[in-house]
């Protein structure tokens, strides 16, 4: 058996879902591929080398895999998908671009946002907002599989891969990149921060977010939000924490005024410490938490971080 990874890259380096993705591969047994199809792309391909548990790094290296545009790296990966038992990407936005075209033109189930590996054929995954885990195993030659990186830890470096350049498809020519817009903040990304404060409609407005600017500047956290308080226009789209935005699993994760829904919870409830700050006791985000606080936030928030020095 030989698993290949799809590596998630901005050309330069590796993206951190990568290294979470390849611990998934290792457990599926066999010997580990990573493919790195960009261009100019040798600094990420040699931060994929150095992964341990990797024993070959393929390098795709062509302008139209600049982007990551899906039609043409999924052409590439079905271009080596003979000689693969697994193939794996990780369960964001551009694995889940990429990995579903694969699966269809390979005539394969995808499995979808595994959370654990069992044996090389069967796999855990979180149904109803992750209320029930099936366990699925899969009788197709090629295992097409996304990953949730907060299930499994980060792999380790200390590897020293074999770099391989292989030909790159042409441009499969029926998309093209127009441009993107990135928000930019000098707080750690949302899915690979430690520590995370997050704020629900509680907060009342968007005026009324600044008040968590302090804690989390306190706490050098990333700043997240519930749906609700996205939809009321809050704060960015990219700030949602939930089934429907962003799955964390961070050191710490607070929620500020955040009731709980169960959307909510299937985006954040595998952090490892949870602290609520809520004026219901009955609000569902207790249920979670390993530290509660019922009480007035526009109170308790200032207060916490006058405490924290």
């Amino acid at each position: 058996m030989v698993a290949l990874v799809i590596a998630e890259h901005d050309n330069g380096s590796l993206k951190g879902a990568t290294h979470h993705t390849v611990t998934a591969a290792v457990q599926c047994g066999g010997d580990v591929h990573i493919l790195v199809a960009g261009s100019g792309c040798g600094a990420a391909a040699e931060a994929a080398a150095q992964i341990a548990g990797v024993s070959k790094v393929l390098v795709a290296d062509a302008p139209h895999f600049a982007d990551g545009l899906a039609e043409n790296v999924a052409e590439q990966i079905l271009a080596i998908a003979g000689s693969y038992s697994h193939i794996l990407a990780p369960a964001t936005a551009y694995g889940k671009n990429i990995l579903p075209r694969v699966a269809a033109k390979l005539d394969v189930a995808q499995i979808s946002e595994i959370t654990k590996v069992d044996s090389p054929d069967t796999f855990e995954r979180p149904i109803y907002a992750g209320n029930a885990i099936a366990t699925v195993q899969s009788s197709d030659s090629v295992k097409v599989i996304t990953v949730r990186g907060t299930a499994f830890d980060s792999a380790a470096a200390g590897g020293s891969a074999a770099i391989e350049a292989i030909a790159a498809v042409a441009d499969a020519g029926t998309s093209s990149f127009v441009g993107r817009e990135l928000a930019k903040s000098d707080r750690p990304e949302l899915t690979a921060a430690k520590v995370i404060v997050s704020g629900g409609r509680g907060i009342g407005s968007a005026d009324n977010f600044k008040i968590l600017e302090p804690l989390a500047d306190k706490l050098g956290a990333a700043m997240g939000a519930s749906r609700a308080a996205v939809d009321a226009g809050f704060v960015p789209n990219d700030w949602q924490v939930g089934q429907t935005g962003k799955i964390v699993a961070p050191t710490l994760y607070i929620a500020v005024g955040i009731s709980g829904a169960i959307q909510h919870l299937a985006g954040m409830k595998d952090s490892k410490v949870i602290v609520a700050i809520n004026k219901d006791p009955e609000a569902p985000i207790f249920s979670v938490a390993d530290y509660g606080l019922v009480g007035d936030l526009f109170e308790a928030v200032p207060e916490l971080v006058k405490e924290l020095g």
